[in-house]
């Protein structure tokens, strides 16, 4: 089910009460961009620490956002079936007042997202706003202050159009006289009417505005004590929190799914995560440790079905896959498990029946759909393989938790130095291939990319330089370690070998050779400045 801004309002009642009711939530994300390109080397890498990789993410989050984001609601209706609705929220920044926020376009995403179908008409005309807690603040105090300015070019066009009727009216006007503000055209939001509203009222102390919906507010003159009276009505639409309400948009179900604390699933979230911390809560800390601590108190659980999958498969005889629908059609292939009884039910609701109908990879609501299912399913499947028949055709949500204890809150890291971030507790280290030096001889200028480019036909390694002319690699296959170690064994000018950090580390190198020196000069003082010989 596609929902904008034109239906989020009357959506959000009933969204409130399935989100409370359900067993756990589906999470996907479509972005402006992935990866930024600036600064230089912001690519993922086996070199990322957690702390590194954060640092890069953040980079990418701050200069790109959100165009669609999907939630699948999972309520479990018994022992074994499960009803889902899945919803695609298009979502655009909020330009109420002096809001306004600059973002960034990957032409590749946006290539990616127009090959399969994504409607940019509705991200632009019908997107939710949303803000964090710091921007909600700073409209706060405008509030409080009373000073309300128009950033948006669009709105003021329409403001001042507005403004300048009013004022030719309100001349001739007598006291309780009205007039009805047609044709607001732009105006993509009710939300963004507000600020017609709040500038009359600012500009002009004799007038009241009320909106009558569709693009419509009606102005009426009235003296300073009646007006007086309206303001400190509770059917005031412009009060401050409806101001706030209305303006803080999407931002209004993320403080309800916060609050009701479901377990969060996704695939590869890591991005999802820093998105919904600095889209809907506040800016991305500088620190890592101040990040993750947010993270699990705004989610205590989180499930990552690639952390999940990536183990299922080192001990299945599965296909290899390469993306989540891949990993869905695997898990409910027939030969997995022909006609058992015990397999959890998935029913799509009434307004999400289309996913049921046909495939939609990567529009937001069916991949949410997707993360769900393919949770279930795997978490079925450990359960199958340590329970009995009994346990299995009784299966609960709550027994699928405990199967999956060891998966939770662990999100996986996209080619990094650890396999994944643990939320919870400590980053566990990964098991990789050992590290690889790179001597270059008779090679002058060589640099990284070509080294990679001479690489490439055989294998893929991340490389970094270690000298003027040494390069240390490293790859997470082992067969890709032994492929180039065999291969380049007797290449004239590049002399490739495992690593040894004391043999190799040019800090361990220039501390040898100084420790070389002072001892030699040491020995030379103990031989030259002996101590004289004992006359008889």
């Amino acid at each position: 089910m596609d929902v904008g801004a034109a239906d989020f309002a009357r959506c959000l009642p009933s969204l409130r009460d399935r989100v409370r009711r359900a067993a756990f939530l589906g999470l996907d994300m479509e972005f402006t961009g992935l990866h930024s390109v600036f600064p230089q080397n912001n690519q993922p890498s086996l070199f990322d620490s957690p702390a590194e990789r954060y640092q890069k993410v953040r980079q990418s989050v701050q200069r790109f956002t959100i165009t669609q984001l999907g939630l699948a609601i999972f309520s479990e209706e018994n022992s074994n079936k499960y009803v889902v609705h899945s919803y695609n929220f298009f979502l655009f920044p909020s330009t109420l007042g002096v809001m306004d926020a600059e973002f960034t376009l990957s032409a590749s995403s946006i290539q990616f997202l127009s090959h399969y179908g994504f409607d940019y008409n509705k991200f632009l005309k019908d997107g939710i706003p949303y803000m964090n807690e710091l921007q909600e603040k700073i409209l706060s105090q405008r509030l409080l202050q009373g000073s309300w300015e128009v950033c948006s070019a669009l709105n003021m066009n329409v403001v001042k159009k507005a403004i300048d009727e009013v004022t030719c009216w309100i001349a001739a006007a007598k006291e309780g006289d009205s007039m009805i503000l047609q044709d607001l055209s732009g105006m993509k939001q009710d939300s963004q009417m507000l600020d017609v509203q709040l500038v009359l009222r600012q500009a002009l102390p004799n007038v009241w505005t009320e909106p009558l919906g569709d693009n419509e507010v009606m102005v009426k003159k009235v003296s300073p004590q009646h007006r007086c009276l309206l303001e400190s009505s509770s059917h005031d639409s412009c009060q401050k929190e409806l101001i706030l309400t209305s303006a803080r948009g999407f931002t209004n179900l993320f403080q309800i799914i916060v609050k009701a604390k479901k377990p969060l699933v996704g695939h590869n979230m890591l991005m999802d995560l820093c998105h919904l911390h600095d889209k809907f809560y506040n800016p991305l800390p500088e620190s890592y440790e101040e990040f993750k601590k947010n993270i699990h108190h705004l989610f205590p659980v989180l499930i990552d079905t690639k952390t999940v999958t990536k183990s299922i498969w080192k001990n299945y005889q599965f296909p290899r896959v390469s993306n989540l629908l891949e990993v869905y059609e695997v898990l409910c292939s027939s030969d997995l498990n022909p006609m058992d009884p015990s397999c959890p039910v998935i029913a799509l609701a009434s307004d999400s029946v289309r996913y049921a109908e046909k495939a939609a990879p990567h529009e937001a609501a069916y991949d949410a759909f997707l993360c769900g299912s393919v949770l279930l399913k795997s978490a079925h499947l450990l359960l199958c393989s340590l329970t009995d028949d009994a346990a299995k055709a009784n299966s609960s949500f709550s027994q699928y938790l405990t199967m999956l204890a060891e998966y939770l809150n662990k999100v996986n890291v996209i080619r990094g130095g650890v396999s994944s971030i643990n939320f919870s507790g400590e980053d566990a280290s990964c098991r990789y291939p050992p590290p690889l030096v790179v001597r270059v001889r008779g090679w002058p200028r060589l640099d990284e990319r070509q080294i990679y480019q001479e690489l490439q036909p055989l294998c893929r390694f991340d490389i970094r330089r270690l000298s003027e002319n040494q390069f240390i690699l490293l790859s997470n296959r082992f067969k890709h370690v032994i492929r180039v170690l065999r291969d380049y064994k007797n290449h004239p000018k590049l002399q490739i070998s495992v690593y040894r950090h004391w043999r190799h580390s040019p800090h361990v190198n220039c501390l040898l050779k100084v420790s070389g020196i002072v001892a030699l000069w040491s020995l030379l003082a103990f031989v030259l400045g002996g101590s004289p010989s004992r006359s008889p």
